[in-house]
């Protein structure tokens, strides 16, 4: 492999991807990780952590309790996934990509053991990540989990704090079939003595994390409990926190409220753990996420207006409800560009979609992305209306072409329909 590219093309032809093919790639036990882990000398025993799990939210809790530490002064590493239009994007310090060099050589020097104990391309790049933040000296690593949490590859870290944002209905053939078994996957995250802030729990859901919590003696802390925020200021999407005042946030999107209230009761944790997070260094970590760290896909608006166009990563029900309610609060005439992946909840994402807008269904350049044909009869039998194209960019282009100067342009329904229209944009160029 004498490229990068010829190394992301073995990386993604030789491990099983789950983003790619689904629940052929999950495994189902921490074996191929805990030999990766002791093959590379323990990596992550070399700096403090922060683990955050949960159905939706936890990539931009992630990022923002990235950008408040590094904004506070820590030299932060980041990992994340799946990548939208890099995979460096998944492993970050201080907001920079791994180097492609850094990517290169760890594939070429350790190929033989990877060939000999097969991993999954998920298990690879945690050990990846690792190795990489043990080398450049992190003081601390904020880790999300890729899916579920008890058999999930970056469940070998002793973080100092642990964060479930919220149990919704995603991945049940793995995670099992009601709230309070998905739940009790991603509670296995939770540690001995470890402090856990959850971020949306009730009934059978919140029962499981304060079980574990008590089996574990873990401190809990129920985020609305310790913050209740409330919206100021709409367009300028400025909050309100009875202890911190008014901010603002730099990802908008009516879900990232309840987001925010858990990072707050991560850092009010993390505070007690030790670290020094001034109110000032918390207002710009929070204001200045995207910049800190390189976060897309969060209610990103491509284009303000004439159209206006927003991209989103939301790709199941609940996620789909608070984009519903967010695109409807615009009140233009809506042009929904949509693709979805086949193993999630089709018939219950589409049922939640406005039936007024107009519709450019797509299919993602994955192999797990729906048939844009299928998707388009299903959507018909919710009264949606629309065409199909086999291109994201196609969809969208159709899209522009036909949209007012006042309308609403919304590309979204799973992560890879995002990462489609971000890594081409020159349907942004079309002219009506």
């Amino acid at each position: 492999m004498d490229s990068y590219a010829e190394t992301l093309d073995y990386l993604y032809n030789r491990f099983p991807m789950f983003s790619r093919v689904g629940a052929s790639a999950y495994k189902t036990g921490l074996d191929n990780t805990l030999a990766l882990d002791e093959y590379f000398g323990h990596p992550h025993r070399k700096f403090r952590t922060v683990h955050v799990a949960g159905t939706n939210g936890k990539g931009s809790v992630s990022n923002f309790l990235a950008s408040v530490l590094q904004t506070a002064g820590y030299k932060v590493g980041l990992y994340t996934s799946p990548h939208l239009v890099d995979f460096r994007e998944r492993i970050r310090v201080d907001g920079a990509m791994i180097p492609q060099d850094f990517v290169m050589d760890f594939v070429q020097h350790n190929k033989a053991f990877f060939e000999e104990i097969r991993p999954s391309f998920f298990e690879m790049t945690v050990l990846m990540a690792f190795d990489y933040f043990a080398k450049e000296h992190v003081d601390v690593a904020v880790v999300e989990v890729g899916l579920g949490g008890r058999l999930d590859s970056t469940n070998i870290i002793t973080p100092d704090v642990s964060i479930i944002t919220n149990i919704s209905y995603d991945h049940q053939n793995l995670l099992g079939d009601t709230l309070a078994k998905i739940a009790a996957e991603k509670a296995g995250i939770i540690k001995r003595g470890v402090p856990v802030v959850v971020g949306e729990a009730e009934g059978d859901v919140y029962d499981v994390f304060e079980a574990k919590a008590n089996s574990e003696h873990a401190p809990l802390f129920f985020a609305p409990d310790y913050h209740g925020l409330s919206l100021k200021d709409e367009s300028e999407f400025l909050l309100h926190d009875k202890s911190l005042g008014d901010f603002g946030v730099g990802l908008h999107g009516d879900y990232q409220q309840k987001n925010v209230a858990t990072v707050l009761t991560a850092v009010d944790v993390l505070r007690d753990a030790g670290y020094g997070i001034s109110d000032t260094a918390l207002r710009s970590g929070l204001l200045d996420v995207c910049a800190n760290t390189g976060l897309q896909g969060r209610w990103q608006v491509l284009r303000n207006d004439a159209p206006k166009i927003v991209c989103d990563i939301a790709h199941n029900t609940a996620g789909i409800a608070y984009i519903v309610k967010q695109m409807r609060r615009e009140n233009r005439p809506l042009r929904i560009v949509f693709g979805v992946v086949s193993d999630k909840d089709v018939d219950g994402i589409l049922s939640l979609l406005p039936p007024e807008a107009v519709y450019y269904f797509t299919r993602a350049s994955i192999p797990r992305a729906l048939d844009e044909r299928l998707l388009c009869e299903k959507a018909a039998a919710h009264h949606l209306k629309g065409e199909a194209f086999g291109k994201v960019t196609d969809a969208a282009k159709a899209a522009l072409q036909d949209a007012q100067p006042g309308d609403f342009v919304y590309v979204g329904g799973s992560n890879f329909v995002v990462a489609d229209a971000l890594t081409d944009m020159t349907w942004l160029s079309v002219a009506h």
